[in-house]
């Protein structure tokens, strides 16, 4: 079982060779980078290449470890008591399955994606630490032990906005996304708009990367950001001459779709009010 790319996602060869390690190990890949630089989206490329089912764990700040195991409802268990119900009889009625449970009882192989971690409490990490080395845990209020049938393709993505355990990477083969560099980044968006004519997209990269290496950005503008950019360039009909910035504004056409807060609007407004101060 070997992860090549797909012909929707551009893999480098550092990050295939990270995916194909977790998978020899059996180990999750644990997958740090910024923000839209495609990590969710290679665990969906991962299963769509190898023709598995995926299962899809989207963490929150108020995620527990234990709501990917099962979830047991004892109010509803109270209630139904309370009302006579015969299905009270059998506590199994009242185990909600999560995502780690549905991974393990699956009849074949499969991707199980845990996204964005770094979300949760640091002691999230933790909690999962046995289950996901072993492979099984243990129902309390049943008394079974849930092992998986077969072992399943863990991609865990995190933003690094928090540190994570020792315990947790030491279980991990980790990978770093880089950003990519202008090469890559052109064969990406050539997979997104086919179309673009090179005058266009050599302009509109430049521009943006010129905009992301500027000093004092607070959030530079990610892969997914360019690819919205250059999709309301395209929509808009521009050319490569439209998108050349006069001395009245440092801004990008439609910089609304890789600015995301004032204070970098206002940065590149005090450069254009400097540039024309410096210009008289």
């Amino acid at each position: 079982m070997r992860f090549d790319g797909t012909d929707d996602y551009v893999s480098t060869d550092d990050l295939t060779m990270a995916v194909n390690a977790a998978i020899t190990l059996e180990r999750p890949l644990l997958v740090k980078g910024e923000p839209g630089t495609g990590k969710t989206e290679l665990a969906r490329q991962v299963a769509q290449a190898l023709g598995l089912p995926m299962i899809e764990w989207n963490v929150k700040s108020t995620t527990k470890a234990q709501q990917g195991l099962y979830e047991y409802d004892a109010v509803s268990r109270l209630r139904d008591s309370q009302l006579g119900d015969e299905k009270v009889h059998d506590v199994g009625n009242y185990i909600r399955k999560g995502k780690l449970w549905q991974a393990f009882e699956a009849e074949g192989k499969v991707v199980l994606l845990i996204d964005e971690v770094d979300k949760a409490d640091i002691e999230f990490p933790n909690d999962l630490l046995q289950e996901l080395d072993r492979m099984e845990f243990h129902v309390y209020e049943t008394g079974e032990t849930v092992t998986a049938r077969q072992r399943p393709i863990v991609i865990i993505t995190s933003n690094n906005e928090k540190e994570l355990p020792d315990a947790f990477l030491r279980r991990c083969f980790f990978h770093y996304i880089q950003f990519p560099d202008h090469d890559t980044l052109r064969k990406i968006v050539e997979v997104h708009h086919p179309a673009i004519k090179p005058a266009l997209l050599t302009a509109a990269l430049t521009q943006f990367y010129e905009l992301r290496e500027q000093p004092g950005l607070k959030k530079k503008p990610s892969t997914s950001e360019v690819l919205d950019w250059l999709k309301l360039l395209l929509a808009e009909d521009l050319d490569a001459e439209d998108l050349k910035r006069d001395g009245a504004s440092a801004l990008p056409k439609l910089h609304g779709a890789l600015l995301k807060n004032e204070q970098d609007v206002h940065l590149f407004e005090r450069l254009a009010f400097m540039a024309r101060r410096q210009g008289r």
